[in-house]
């Protein structure tokens, strides 16, 4: 239960922060208004008071309206789009073999629970925290890229609103999911998190700007954990996905995104294995004709 009180912490620190804006903000008005007001003399009538001051005024109380509500703004917008990454993964572990302690271990010793996503089953990716975690920082990603679009210090809120319901969600998912009520081990497993996650930020930047080999060479190492294995027409299939959503949050208006971004991950990553099928055109009449198996596009 201490996730929640963390929980509860942290919108007590945002409470603050805002309260301490606004004493801030409202100091600057303070000021503004102070500035802009005319003196008045005594023998002056009321009436010949500019009609400037006004129009100050309700600028100053507009803008100082506009910065409270901003951060509010972004907390909740961000926590709708963290929710859309963080669900594409997930799994589960039943009580029954938690109390009992028969959850199924990969061979890395990590816990084994129950997941029906489309990357549990037609990627196959055991339902475990790290691939949740490597999947939702794959989504995360995507939309970082895009928040870069906006302007500095914008895109430096969203970002760390975004990282911050991803580590707090994965600390409870520690603590609730597989039982890690030690509070500094919970601390040394996300510090070993947050190292993947800015390697991750590196290597899908690399990855997007020198081409596919590279992306798909990420995409494996992460998502993948590097499994000799590995379905390379899956791998395409996550590097062809991962273009297209980039390409269509590009595309997506700066005041639109908080909501466009569910319709963009709609489209799962199996539906581009109809295109990794389709040979290219240098390849066509050189490769044994063989029919590829049906797949059912989702919609």
């Amino acid at each position: 239960m201490a996730c929640r009180s963390c929980r509860r912490q942290l919108a007590l620190l945002i409470r603050q922060a805002a309260t301490a804006t606004e004493v801030q903000n409202a100091s600057s008005i303070r000021q503004l208004v102070i500035a802009s007001s005319p003196r008045f003399d005594q023998r002056r009538n009321f009436g010949s008071t500019p009609s400037q001051s006004k129009s100050g005024v309700r600028d100053a109380i507009k803008k100082f309206f506009g910065r409270t509500a901003e951060p509010y703004r972004v907390v909740y917008a961000t926590a709708n789009i963290y929710k859309t990454c963080a669900r594409e993964a997930l799994y589960t572990i039943s009580d029954k073999d938690r109390k009992a302690g028969t959850i199924p271990k990969t061979a890395e010793g990590e816990d084994i629970g129950e997941g029906k996503t489309m990357w549990h089953e037609d990627f196959k990716l055991p339902p475990t925290f790290s691939t949740w975690s490597q999947v939702t920082m794959l989504h995360l990603y995507l939309v970082f890229a895009r928040l870069r679009n906006l302007d500095r210090e914008a895109a430096r809120s969203w970002q760390r609103q975004l990282v911050d319901h991803f580590f707090f969600d994965a600390e409870e998912k520690m603590d609730l999911t597989h039982g890690i009520s030690s509070r500094g081990l919970r601390h040394r497993y996300l510090k070993d998190l947050f190292v993947q996650w800015r390697g991750i930020i590196a290597a899908y930047d690399e990855g997007v700007i020198k081409g596919d080999p590279v992306l798909a060479a990420a995409v494996w190492r992460n998502v993948f954990k590097a499994r000799e294995d590995v379905d390379v027409r899956a791998l395409a299939a996550v590097v062809s996905w991962m273009r297209l959503c980039l390409k269509m949050l590009d595309q997506t208006p700066d005041d639109r995104l908080h909501f466009q971004v569910e319709a963009v991950f709609k489209w799962p990553a199996k539906n581009e294995l109809t295109l990794v099928d389709q040979p290219t055109r240098e390849l066509v009449g050189q490769l044994v004709q063989e029919q590829p198996p049906a797949q059912e596009v989702a919609v």
